[in-house]
Formats: C-alpha cells, structure tokens, sequence
C-alpha cells in the first residue's frame, strides 16, 4: 500500500548523487562545516562530559567511529550519541524554520559514525546527509505548531531523520528504509518541560535521537520490522504528539523541493525564537545611535512559538537556560552588538544585563504569528528614555537563506567556536575544514580531527 510513509521511505532509499542540484551539494557542505564547527565548541561542556563518558564507558575502547572531541574511536552507536550532545549545546547549530527543527546535530553525527564504518565515501556521506534532512525537515513541518508546544522537534523528527541518513548509508531497500522509520518513530522522545529547572535534557535528546537512528537502521537491515505507517497511523506519531499533522507535508515536492537548502545558520549563540528579535533591536540601536541606558522598555513582537519555549525562562539560573531568556539575549545584543558565547560566559547574570533584561517583554503579533513557521520575521517597539518611541523590523534575520553567511563566515564561525572551547586548534582547525569544504572528493569519509 502506497502511504506517505513508504513514500518517504522510498524517497530517501533511492536518493542517489546525482539526483542531488550542485547548489544543494555546496549548501550541505556549509552545513557539514558549519556542524563541525557546533561539534567542536562542545568540547569540555559538562553535560557533554557527561553523556560521552558514559559512551566511552560502555564502548570498545577502540573502533570505526570517530568521537570528535575526544580524539578516539568507539563503536558508531556510541559516537554518534556523544557528538549529536556535543553539536547541540553551544546553541550555534543550523535550524530549518518551517519544521522549527535542527537537522545537523541529529544527522550529521549518525551520517560521519556510519561512514566511517562502512568506509563510504564523501558524495555518499552528502548524499545520507541530504536523505537525513529531507526526512526530518517533512516529518516536523507535518507534526506542526501542536507538536512544537510540548514537544523538541529536533528530539522526535530527529530521531527519523538520523536513521533515513543512516539507511541510505547502509543502503537500505524502499521497505527496510521503512521499517527503519518505522523502528525510529516508535523510540522518538523529547520534552520542554527541562527549560524550567535548567536541566540538562536538550543534549540528551540530540545524543538519543542520532543513536536511536541509527540503531533503527542497522536493526532494519538485520530484518528487524517496524511500524508500517508510524507517522499516520491511528496509533502513530500524530495521533499521540500533535493536533495539527498535515499529511501532506510528508510527501511535499518530493526531488523538486529540496528543503535541505532552505535551512538557516544561526549568527547569535541563542535560542532561535530570540534571533529576529535581537536583530531588529541591533538595527534600531545602529541607526539612531542608541546606548543600552536611552531605552526605557523594548517590545518584541513575537510568534506563539516564542511565548510557549521562552515565556517559562523569567530568571535564568545558568549560561544554557540564559540562552532561552528573551531579555538575556536583547540585553547581550544591546551592549555588545552580537549574543556570542564568551558574551553569554561573562554577562548572562551581570548587573547591566539583568537591569536591561526586566526591561523587555513578549506580546504575541498576529502578522508574525501567522507568518510562522515559515518566515520568522522581528518585530520590535523600542521606547527611549527621552519618551521617543522607534520601530524595527527584519524579514529575514542573519543566516536566513536569505541572508546567509559566506563560506568566509561560516569558517571563521567555525574557528570562534573552536577557540572558544579550546577544543581544536587553528591550524587543526584549518586543515580539518579544508577537508570537509573538499568531502565531495574524498574516496573515504575519515577522521575529521586527530587523523
């Protein structure tokens, strides 16, 4: 029977180099870079710490897999969870608006774990890569808004998306690619409830989704069977996550459409939903000339999205949760022109941010509510101290697709988070990513660091 579901299985079983634009294979290129780089500032992170020695303890000591950080090789279950917890924390990862999902720090860790084991070569780690996010971004965007109030994309779609790029690595048929969506679905977990108490749950979701995946396709191609129709069916992921699925959204364009290209790089180390608001108040500052202290209040008008992730966040207790903090963020723009993580590292409880931060407030916007998710536009009223009120407002905020960032960019991006974590250094770095800018050519997708 022909469902939404086999036919995105069959999509990503079949997808092939070739069948890939060369625009969409530079794009995830940026994106494999731009990941690298998300991976490597998660070096010496204490939730990170956490999940990969509990990896390493449970792992061979050595194996086919890369984990990153470390400098050593575990089996690709294991590596693939300690990198998807390293890319995720810095707040510096890619995200598809529409499906308000992060696709790299899911798809790129159970991609590089399964071809370094099988010895794949780079086109075939893009051609997974794009499999992965195509598959993602649909399963999200037919979730929907619902689905995003309770639940983290990146943690339910997520764990999809991993295992069609893990699938189509092993070469999976049509009907193993599906029961591995199958397997996939069924184990898709991750809640918002962590933001209130500042817990450590969001690398725990990026960890379990790229290896759960991954675990869904290697299972497939043993003969393990999965749900037939997960994401439709009277008992699958719609009917138990979300009131809004849209089916067809599943099967939207497929090979024509290629959503891979239409993800954003994030400028600002925060939360998305802070991001159009931090830039419009960056462009009313700069073009009147203003100093944190003229502003008497700033409001942000926002999507419902913005309210329900980062309404519960009033006090921020560590750099992590300050991240989802509205105020934090503006506070951080306001005084330094970007919320960068040394930013976050030294401001996020001082008292100018805090004084800035009770200053700002979210009011819901119709005009951006309906435009979300697929245009998350910024909106701000700015009220200064001498009683004058200013508006600024960007369509598209910094990395959009839009208003994306340069290879330049996205590499000096790469060597800040680098050296702000000390987890690589500059010449490492530099060689890595000229590596990874080359990956199309490589007859091996091998280590990325410490080869």
């Amino acid at each position: 029977m022909t469902t939404p579901t086999a036919t995105l299985a069959a999509f990503a079983a079949d997808l092939q180099f070739d069948d890939i634009p060369a625009p969409v294979i530079r794009k995830t290129e940026d994106l494999l870079v731009d990941w690298f780089g998300s991976v490597v500032a998660g070096h010496g992170s204490r939730p990170v710490a956490s999940i990969t020695r509990f990896a390493l303890a449970n792992g061979p000591d050595q194996g086919p897999s890369e984990v990153i950080n470390e400098r050593r090789t575990s089996s690709p279950y294991l590596a693939a969870m300690a990198n998807a917890a390293a890319s995720h924390v810095a707040e510096q990862d890619d995200v598809h608006n529409g499906s308000v999902f992060h696709p790299a720090t899911v798809v790129f860790p159970a991609a590089l774990a399964m071809a370094q084991q099988i010895g794949a070569s780079g086109r075939d780690l893009l051609t997974a890569a794009v499999a992965g996010y195509e598959v993602g971004i649909r399963v999200g965007e037919y979730l929907g808004r619902p689905h995003y109030r309770i639940f983290h994309t990146t943690g339910t779609a997520g764990t999809l998306a991993a295992a069609a790029a893990a699938g189509r690595l092993l070469r999976l048929d049509a009907g193993q690619m599906q029961h591995a969506l199958g397997s996939a679905g069924t184990t898709a977990a991750g809640l918002w409830e962590f933001l209130r108490t500042a817990a450590d749950s969001k690398q725990l979701h990026t960890a379990h989704a790229a290896g759960a995946g991954l675990m869904a396709a290697c299972l497939a191609q043993d003969g393990f069977t999965g749900a037939a129709q997960i994401l439709e069916g009277p008992q699958g992921m719609a009917a138990g996550m979300t009131t809004g699925a849209d089916a067809a959204r599943l099967t939207d364009r497929l090979g024509t459409r290629w959503a891979t290209a239409e993800t954003s790089f994030k400028y600002h180390a925060s939360c998305r939903h802070t991001h159009p608001a931090a830039d419009a108040l960056l462009q009313v500052m700069q073009a009147h000339g203003l100093k944190p202290d003229d502003l008497a209040e700033v409001i942000t008008h926002v999507h419902q999205g913005a309210i329900d992730v980062l309404g519960p966040v009033v006090n921020p207790a560590t750099v992590h949760q300050s991240k989802f903090s509205m105020g934090t963020v503006l506070a951080l723009v306001a005084q330094f022109g970007h919320a960068g993580l040394s930013e976050f590292d030294a401001h996020f409880v001082s008292a100018a941010t805090q004084a800035f931060r009770d200053k700002v407030r979210m009011v819901l916007d119709d005009e951006v509510d309906a435009a979300y998710p697929v245009r998350w536009i910024g909106k701000v009223t700015v009220k200064c101290v001498d009683g004058r009120v200013l508006h600024g407002r960007v369509d598209e905020p910094k990395g959009d697709p839009g208003n994306t960032l340069s290879r330049e960019e996205i590499t000096a991006k790469a060597m800040r988070l680098a050296a702000y974590s000390g987890g690589a250094g500059e010449a490492e770095m530099a060689v890595a990513i000229q590596r990874l800018w080359a990956i199309a050519e490589a007859p091996r997708a091998g280590a990325l660091l410490g080869a």
